[in-house]
Parts: structure tokens; C-alpha cells; sequence
């Protein structure tokens, strides 16, 4: 990584610990050294290392608990869904969704995946669709992309074994970790295949979640869509 020595010390400093750690020197959930190591490690003050980690906890890429120390942060995102949808049983039990993976194939990538991904045109990609269910029934039907250089060993793991939760997979298989993710929310009418997927009528509506999640690096990690009945859309967000 290229550090700008026209930048302030502690911009310097910030830039090459989140280095450090996007080449996952710590690993999610690591304690960092102190600041005082730090210090003697980068040989700058002990002023200069705390504003540099500030920043990178003001960035959400590490986090401070009182009396334990400073470490990478690792965030969990199948939480957030439930911003969205109501994801309970039957009996009105809160759950996480189950996933049945429907389809995984290696392509080239169409131009508004490359975008996205930030990858060259056409390039190498794996696309996974995958179904979220409760009670077997499909509540939410997802479009996953991924750049295939970094994935390749995610392309040949045995679907059966992949579980609910696709990121502990990318990091223990692929060594890429989810630090952060932007999310956007639109409605549309359903097609008629995912009509089919999600068991409603076809020209009903449905809200989609488009999500590209980063490394530490702030690199592309995955694209992807989940689109669910508009009538299961709960929004909720606390204001203080």
C-alpha cells in the first residue's frame, strides 16, 4: 500500500494499520497492540497513535472496550434484515431465515456486475442464487455475486456444507473478511420468476435490498440482491 508522506502523521499512521489490518495481521476480533507498543513500534508519539486509532474506530474498523483494550471489529449483517422484514415462525417466534442455495455457476461478468464489483469487464465471476426460508416457506430470494480470484475456493465447496450464514464461510474458505457495507432499498414489481421463488402473485410488489459489502481494504467483496413481498417490509429505526 502507498502512504502519502504529504499526509499528517496520524492520517499516515491510520492508513498503514488499517493495512495491517486488511492484510488481516489482526484478525476479527483481535485485540491491537496498545498505544504505547504502538508508539515504539511506529516511533511517533503516544498522542499521534491515538488520533490515528480514533479515526479507524470513528471508521467502525475497530472498537475500544473500557479496561480490555482496542479491537478489529467484526460485524455481524444478517441482523440488519430484520430492519426490513418480519422474520418470525408461525407462533410469532423471532428467527433467522434458513437458506437453500438453488443455483452457483462461474461466469463472465455482466457490465453492472464488473461496476460494482470493480472488476475488469467480463471478468471471471460466481453467481449463487439462494432462497431464505421459515416454516419452508420462501421469504426472501437472493442474487449473490463475487469476484471469482479471491472466491475461487468458495467455487468448489460442497453446496450441502456452505450453511446459513455465507460470511464466516468466505472468511475460514477464502480468508476475506466483510468489514462494512452499504445498503439501498427500492420496490418493484415482481417478475415472473421470482413470483414463482417467493410463492406470490406475479406483478405483486417487492422491496429489494441491493448490499455491496467491503473488505478492510474497502475492496468489493460481493454484490448482491434479496427481494422479498412488499407486504412483509417493516422499517424501523430508533431516533434519540
Amino acid at each position: 500500500m502507498q502512504i502519502d508522506n504529504r499526509l499528517p502523521r496520524y492520517q499516515r499512521l491510520r492508513d498503514e494499520l488499517a493495512a495491517q489490518i486488511a492484510e488481516r495481521r489482526w484478525r476479527p476480533g483481535e485485540a491491537i497492540p496498545t498505544e504505547q507498543e504502538l508508539a515504539r513500534s511506529y516511533d511517533v508519539a503516544v498522542g499521534t497513535v491515538r488520533k490515528a486509532v480514533d479515526v479507524l474506530v470513528a471508521e467502525g474498523m475497530l472498537e475500544r472496550f473500557q479496561g480490555r483494550g482496542t479491537f478489529v471489529r467484526r460485524v455481524s449483517f444478517d441482523g440488519s434484515l430484520f430492519r426490513f422484514f418480519r422474520f418470525q415462525s408461525r407462533l410469532g417466534e423471532r428467527r433467522i431465515p434458513s437458506s437453500r442455495i438453488l443455483k452457483r455457476e462461474v461466469l463472465e461478468a455482466p457490465s453492472a456486475v464488473s461496476s460494482a464489483l470493480q472488476i475488469a469487464p467480463n471478468a471471471k465471476v460466481i453467481r449463487m442464487s439462494r432462497l431464505r426460508i421459515i416454516d419452508d416457506a420462501p421469504i426472501l430470494a437472493e442474487e449473490i455475486w463475487l469476484p471469482y480470484e479471491p472466491f475461487a475456493a468458495f467455487a468448489g465447496l460442497d453446496v450441502a456444507g456452505i450453511g446459513d450464514l455465507l460470511y464466516p464461510v468466505y472468511e475460514a474458505q477464502c480468508g476475506q473478511v466483510v468489514a462494512s457495507a452499504s445498503e439501498t432499498l427500492t420496490v418493484e414489481t415482481v417478475d415472473p420468476m421470482h413470483a414463482r421463488l417467493l410463492r406470490i402473485e406475479r406483478g405483486a410488489p417487492v422491496v429489494v435490498i441491493e448490499r455491496l459489502a467491503l473488505g478492510y481494504d474497502r475492496r468489493p467483496l460481493e454484490w448482491r440482491r434479496s427481494r422479498g413481498p412488499a407486504s412483509e417490509f417493516l422499517y424501523q429505526v430508533e431516533i434519540r
